[in-house]
């Protein structure tokens, strides 16, 4: 059985430390801090370039040689208000210091020194809302496709209502064949509201070499090295995910399961 679920090692500190080595592919880097107030974390970026989402709550962060000030203004990740967030290069170093209980997300892809350190939302981004019927969601879009900020990343944040489906109708992004689909590993950081209920991740392929199906509680990571990754929030509980992408180029192209395209034929 692949290890493509992935549960928090802790509650404080560093509780996600995904690699590419450890995912066991080449691109899609993932970690997480769980910070109370007065802590104080930093990391050299290494070959890598970093994303850092202000997943919930205030710090104040150094990076690339810059004070950034106070980053933070969602104490929890539920009120949906677009993140702060932070690029940083490869080849540099970031510091936070926890001005509250906080969060902080790292995300993590090949850096080729194409782009300087800068801040990214919250003004600039948009909730905005995606799908019909029990298959709407509302999306935070950080760092996608259309926003030249990054040389491999792909960043984004989706809030799934209570009782609906999300990374549906089935789709997949693991040939590296553009324009019709590209090659995007890619990693889901989930949290649930409450806290204490869980969600459905399936991550499958076509030919049933891959198919596994999870109960995703609140912290939990699932990685995505191929195929379709629908996933379902249970009645009474909402679900929020955090999708770190990235391949060998940066363009979000995917193929639907041949069994929905009928779904996407009727809504479009």
């Amino acid at each position: 059985m692949p290890d493509l679920l992935r549960k928090p090692f802790g509650r404080h500190g560093k509780v996600h430390d995904i690699t590419a080595a450890t995912a066991g592919w080449r691109y899609v880097g993932f970690s997480l801090y769980r910070l109370r107030a007065g802590d104080r974390v930093g990391e050299q970026t290494g070959p890598n370039e970093v994303i850092l989402v202000m997943i919930e709550g205030k710090a104040t962060i150094t990076a690339a040689g810059q004070d950034w000030g106070s980053l933070g203004d969602r104490m929890d990740v539920f009120e949906k208000t677009p993140p702060h967030c932070l690029y940083v290069p490869n080849d540099a170093q970031w510091a936070a210091f926890a001005q509250s209980d906080c969060t902080i997300a790292v995300c993590a892809a090949p850096g080729h020194g194409g782009h300087q350190a800068r801040r990214i939302g919250p003004d600039g981004i948009t909730l905005t809302e995606r799908g019909k019927g029990s298959n709407t969601r509302y999306i935070n879009n950080i760092a996608m496709e259309g926003e030249d900020y990054c040389d491999s990343l792909l960043v984004t944040e989706v809030f799934t209502p209570p009782g609906h489906w999300s990374s549906y109708p089935s789709h997949r992004h693991d040939e590296d064949d553009f324009p019709r689909i590209t090659y995007l590993e890619e990693t889901y950081y989930h949290r649930l509201n409450p806290a204490q209920g869980f969600g459905i991740q399936r991550v499958y392929t076509e030919d049933g070499t891959l198919d596994e199906t999870m109960a995703v509680s609140d912290g939990d990571v699932v990685l995505v090295p191929r195929g379709h990754h629908p996933c379902g929030a249970p009645y009474g509980f909402e679900m929020y995910y955090l999708n770190v992408m990235a391949g060998p180029r940066r363009n979000w192209r995917f193929v639907a399961h041949p069994a929905m395209e009928w779904i996407i034929a009727r809504d479009a």
